[in-house]
């Protein structure tokens, strides 16, 4: 039985890094770090609020881990999904960039993640359907609209609501505070980024590439 509850979070904690974020490849790395810290604290959060005193001994059932594990390799996309995308808007805004390389940022940041995890995401089909749904929804952005500061974070609070392994009629009564909670979850990740990234520098390194 794949023990895959304490593995790819757990390595991917979040250490109290500080210093400036100057290139696409520290901003990748920023990303995706980001989307499995939130995904596991909000996920794993969920889980012990829901159920309890009985929260420790769940992970001795087989059926629910591998529930877990399901729940968490969709939350994290989707939190990728979502980080990528606000990514690549706050470095248009800031470092006077076209909705083409805030693109291809977001792309960047999106294909960094899904590689650094790539042992543990072995479903080609499931990596495909992630690569087709991110696509997509690339090709819906109004990136300008994005750069004033409309929501990024729409697909990851749907995500957790949907795929966290609770019993329907328990959840449904969740939705608004789980969906919520992510999204306190992502205004310090925001701060940070804010905070760090050099967006001049970050767009000085993409062009250097072209």
């Amino acid at each position: 039985m794949e023990v895959f509850a304490h593995q790819i979070f757990q390595r991917l904690r979040v250490r109290r890094e500080t210093g400036p974020i100057e290139t696409v490849e520290a901003l990748c790395h920023f990303a995706h770090t980001r989307a499995a810290f939130v995904a596991q604290k909000k996920l794993y959060g969920y889980l012990k609020a829901r159920i309890g005193t009985r929260y420790p001994s769940m992970f001795e059932d087989d059926v629910f881990v591998e529930s877990i594990n399901i729940a968490k390799r969709h939350v994290f996309a989707a939190c990728l999904s979502d980080i990528a995308v606000h990514a690549g808007a706050h470095v248009m805004r800031n470092g006077r960039l076209e909705g083409a390389d805030a693109r291809r940022i977001a792309q960047e940041c999106f294909a960094a993640g899904l590689a650094a995890n790539r042992e543990d995401f072995q479903d080609e089909a499931m990596l495909a359907s992630w690569g087709i749904d991110f696509s997509n929804r690339l090709d819906g952005i109004r990136w300008e609209n994005l750069a004033v500061g409309n929501d990024c974070f729409t697909e990851s609070p749907k995500a957790l609501y949907r795929w966290a392994p609770i019993e329907e009629s328990l959840k449904r009564y969740d939705r608004e505070i789980v969906e919520n909670s992510i999204r306190f979850a992502w205004a310090e990740v925001i701060r940070d980024l804010r905070k760090r990234a050099v967006a001049e520098a970050i767009s000085a390194d993409l062009r250097q590439r072209d």
